[in-house]
């Protein structure tokens, strides 16, 4: 069994990083680091090890959306990826004028808005935890998304929650629901942070379950710990139709090339 596969949000650099270890055209997708309105710098201590996967707290470090588009995006264009721009902001408004930017940009396949953000308060972002907290983002960029771009709405792992949230996100309307990803967590020094890798799979797995139950035709994308072909397989099980492939990347950047070999030869 073969699935698309994408680099998830934030780990695969600028894509330039990745380039040596993989073949961008070959990808079905390749998803930006989160980006916002202006330039955040994120914090001095950023990623640490844990057993099973990674800490990191990059607290959605960017260069803003106007250096993104005259210094990263072009080139990423001419490698031929499909380029998924990931995006979020103070206020559903804010986040409108990240998208209106980015909107007429050639090279664009499509807009990942980023719901997913643990405690948004503290990152001065807005709170999409609730149904309506996250209907009014998604309204406010499909009120600004040109028709040529498609939208997928990244949400968090809270099974409690995801019902709810994904019902409402995909009846306002998007084109898939990214579901999985980083748990909450903290640096050694308190840092908050989000935890990452193989430990979180069975959680991502649980969440994708959780959505499909809840919408049985809707386009999901699965992220969360995947390291090998057989938890690509598993997410296709667990109700995926794309899977993103994110921090293994970090450990180990040629993680790409060889789950697509394995998937080629036992699909």
């Amino acid at each position: 069994m073969s699935l698309p596969l994408h680099v998830a949000a934030g780990c695969g650099g600028t894509g330039r990083e990745l380039a040596p270890y993989a073949d961008l055209a070959r990808l079905a997708g390749f998803v930006t680091r989160t980006l916002t309105l202006d330039p955040r710098r994120g914090s001095r201590l950023r990623i640490a090890e844990s057993r099973g996967g990674l800490v990191r707290a990059h607290q959605l470090q960017n260069p803003g959306v106007d250096r993104f588009l005259t210094h990263e995006l072009p080139w990423l264009a001419q490698q031929g990826v499909p380029t998924w721009a990931s995006v979020t902001g103070s206020t559903p408004a804010d986040i409108a004028a990240v998208v209106r930017r980015l909107a007429t940009a050639p090279g664009l396949t499509g807009i990942e808005l980023n719901l997913a953000v643990d405690d948004p308060a503290s990152l001065r972002l807005h709170d999409a935890s609730s149904p309506r907290g996250a209907t009014e983002a998604v309204r406010a960029v499909l009120d600004v998304l040109p028709d040529n771009l498609a939208l997928h709405v990244k949400l968090c792992s809270d099974v409690r929650r995801l019902p709810a949230v994904a019902r409402a996100v995909a009846e306002v309307g998007c084109d898939a629901l990214v579901v999985g990803g980083a748990l909450p967590a903290a640096l050694d020094n308190g840092t908050p942070a989000e935890l990452s890798g193989p430990a979180v799979r069975p959680v991502a797995l649980r969440a994708v379950r959780t959505v499909r139950a809840e919408l049985p035709e809707f386009p999901i994308v699965g992220v969360g710990g995947v390291t090998t072909a057989a938890d690509v397989r598993a997410f296709a099980a667990a109700g995926a139709g794309t899977v993103q492939v994110g921090s293994a990347l970090l450990h180990d950047p040629s993680t790409l090339a060889r789950i697509t070999a394995e998937l080629e030869e036992q699909p």
